[in-house]
């Protein structure tokens, strides 16, 4: 488990995978703003439903956030496109609709960069969020990620095109 001020990054347990089915994709309209493809409707024991147990992956480290005094389930956090040569890797995060705007998100990022930078000798970390999720911008801004760019229209969101940020971290940059 890593820990931070509010939260912990600990594996994904068989016992949330009911709990991320319900309460994040479920959501269509939600989960249509997170995910880079169209949302289906999966039972979370099908083959490639996001709500399933991760199976282990060089790319991808999977993650259940828990509140730290409490150790209620939170949400979820990953790298992505985890990079081994170029050392770099893509952070997304979700946290169930109870525990948003609790300030649990910048400290799920910055426990993110801990683990890409310092456990797993990353030099870059990424982040592409859609443009008015001024929770991740925020999030990520209080981490120490810049703005690189926007790519405009470059997301289908539940019936429209919608501009996504693209924000990055060097490990240089970085302050643990």
């Amino acid at each position: 488990m890593i820990r931070g001020e509010k939260v912990a990054l600990r594996t994904r347990r068989d016992s949330d995978v009911p709990v991320f089915q319900a309460e994040l994709y479920e959501d269509v309209r939600e989960r249509s703003g997170s995910d880079s493809g169209p949302w289906r409707p999966l039972p979370a024991d099908a083959e490639g439903s996001a709500a399933s147990m991760a199976k282990p992956s060089a790319g991808t480290a999977w993650f259940s956030v828990v509140e730290g005094e409490s150790q209620d389930l939170a949400g979820e956090a990953l790298l992505w496109q985890i990079d081994p040569h170029n050392r770099s890797a893509h952070l997304g995060i979700s946290l169930l609709p109870a525990f948003r705007g609790r300030g649990l998100g910048t400290d799920v990022v910055r426990v993110l960069c801990e683990y890409g930078f310092a456990v797993r000798g990353l030099r870059r970390l990424q982040i592409e969020t859609l443009a008015d999720n001024t929770a991740m911008t925020t999030a990520a801004a209080r981490t120490g990620f810049s703005v690189e760019g926007t790519l405009r229209s470059a997301a289908w969101v539940y019936g429209a095109f919608a501009d996504v940020v693209v924000l990055g971290l060097l490990a240089e940059e970085w302050t643990p």
